[in-house]
């Protein structure tokens, strides 16, 4: 496993790292027709892999609802977030990951409940949760590199 928190942690990286020259202004740009932007997908990154390991073992979650309900999968911006809000977002992409894998060291996720992904994948297990989140989080790199290049020509400096 220790492989797996390697390249989360290298996906993360590269997430901070291709939106750590953008502005705010930039960060919250939400290109047309899409729904969402460069920080929603960082949240969304944060959210979606505490739903994944800690929700569905039974564990007591490193967020609050309130970051849940404005960041998991089917949610939109509801307007720009500020810059309290962006270094929050950037420290738990770090934290998170490091947490996560004390607490699977520790054996913490035992009673993981068996779910079905909308990818069509069946995690049975806190193992197939940690690899199928880093495959959603390669894929929102992917739309990150994206809506980087459509910021930057939308909204200049």
């Amino acid at each position: 496993m220790k492989a797996s928190f390697d390249l989360l942690r290298a996906t993360r990286r590269n997430v901070l790292g291709l939106t750590q020259p953008l502005s705010l202004e930039q960060l919250n740009y939400v290109p047309s027709p899409l729904r969402n932007n460069l920080v929603w997908n960082m949240g969304h990154l944060v959210v979606t892999q505490q739903l994944l390991c800690y929700r569905l073992a039974g564990l007591p979650l490193n967020v609050d609802e309130d970051l849940i309900g404005r960041y998991r999968k089917g949610t939109a911006p509801e307007g720009p977030i500020d810059a309290a809000e962006l270094a929050r977002i950037r420290h738990l992409l770090v934290e998170l990951v490091d947490r996560t894998e004390r607490d699977w060291e520790a054996g913490r996720f035992v009673d993981y409940r068996p779910y079905e992904t909308s990818y069509g994948v069946k995690l049975d297990g806190i193992e197939a949760a940690i690899r199928f989140n880093n495959l959603h989080e390669a894929l929102h790199l992917g739309t990150c590199l994206s809506l980087r290049t459509l910021a930057r020509h939308a909204v200049s400096l």
